[in-house]
């Protein structure tokens, strides 16, 4: 395509919901609900682990950052969905839309990383529990979370690059309600092969790293579990890990359904409800799966409660 028929686009436009006609703002109200419940409740979990001695243990630690690392996530993405539910305008700017991919990418890298931390710090407080004050100290915590923030900062960079460095022409309407990298990319000039390929690797680097990560380390705990005389001892080795496969696996289908598949299957309608399920859903999911099933969750949360009704009297 020759240069002088390429038009670069200033800003997009989102159509994510303008089909949706009346049933916006029944959208808006239930998206609101969601997204404010995930927001206090992410952030209860981080003061609660923040206030509470017995929670300051690495297991809480990484929670606490999974936790600050999803409110971010959700802040950088659903308070801009819900106001194009209500508002007429729904541009946003070429930077604007560059930098909330570069954000919204960065953080969901930086949750994949979380997470196999997470999984190796059960790895060492099951499978070499006499080392694990040494291996897991203050210091190897602080340089985990830290490649953690910094890997996902520099994929979403790689990934942010890969799509804006094409020249952008025809319709600048970006058929999803924030700038995630397929409806992005279905809008540039030119042979669009080489950065689906990059986009492709970048996201197999981070979910098959993450992921075999975490299979690894839960290989060895299964075998450490199962080596285990008692039926209790078994159930309660296995109990500190429950919560975090269920984010494990609610988190990694979201996120492999999206960006390990061929462009052909893409589908508008399938793509902006499993995104609705990983930018509103999934970060709910966290802060309730860990105070559903862990007791030490429960008992500070209860204090904190409580607490708060004596101060309050």
């Amino acid at each position: 395509m020759r240069r002088a028929n390429v038009t670069t686009w200033k800003g997009f436009v989102f159509l994510g919901f303008s089909g949706f006609g009346d049933l916006q703002l029944l959208l808006f109200a239930l998206f609101l609900c969601l997204y404010l419940v995930t927001l206090a409740s992410n952030v209860f979990i981080i003061v609660v682990i923040r206030l509470d001695s017995h929670l300051h243990t690495p297991m809480y630690l990484f929670l606490s950052f999974l936790s600050f690392s999803e409110t971010c996530y959700t802040l950088g993405i659903v308070p801009r969905m819900l106001s194009s539910l209500v508002v007429a305008g729904r541009a946003i700017s070429y930077a604007g839309c560059a930098a909330q991919m570069f954000f919204s990418a960065s953080w969901a890298c930086t949750n994949c990383f979380l997470l196999a931390v997470m999984g190796f710090d059960r790895y060492v407080a099951i499978c070499a529990p006499l080392h694990y004050a040494t291996r897991m100290n203050s210091a190897s915590c602080a340089q985990l979370v830290g490649a953690s923030f910094l890997s996902g900062y520099l994929f979403g960079l790689g990934m942010t690059l890969v799509i804006f460095h094409l020249p952008f022409c025809g319709s600048h309407e970006i058929q999803h309600f924030f700038c995630d990298t397929p409806p992005v990319l279905s809008l540039a000039c030119g042979d669009t092969g080489p950065s689906e390929l990059g986009i492709l690797v970048l996201s197999l680097l981070v979910l098959l790293v993450s992921f075999s990560s975490i299979t690894v380390s839960y290989a060895y705990i299964l075998t450490a579990i199962l080596r285990i005389r008692s039926a209790e001892g078994r159930k309660k080795a296995f109990s500190t890990c429950a919560s975090h496969l269920a984010v494990v696996v609610v988190h990694y289908g979201c996120a492999s359904f999206m960006y390990l598949r061929p462009k052909a299957s893409y589908s508008l309608e399938r793509d902006q409800l499993i995104a609705v399920t990983y930018t509103v859903v999934t970060p709910l999911l966290n802060p309730i799966v860990y105070s559903l099933r862990n007791r030490a969750v429960q008992t500070a949360l209860r204090s904190a409660f409580r607490g708060t009704l004596l101060r309050r009297r």
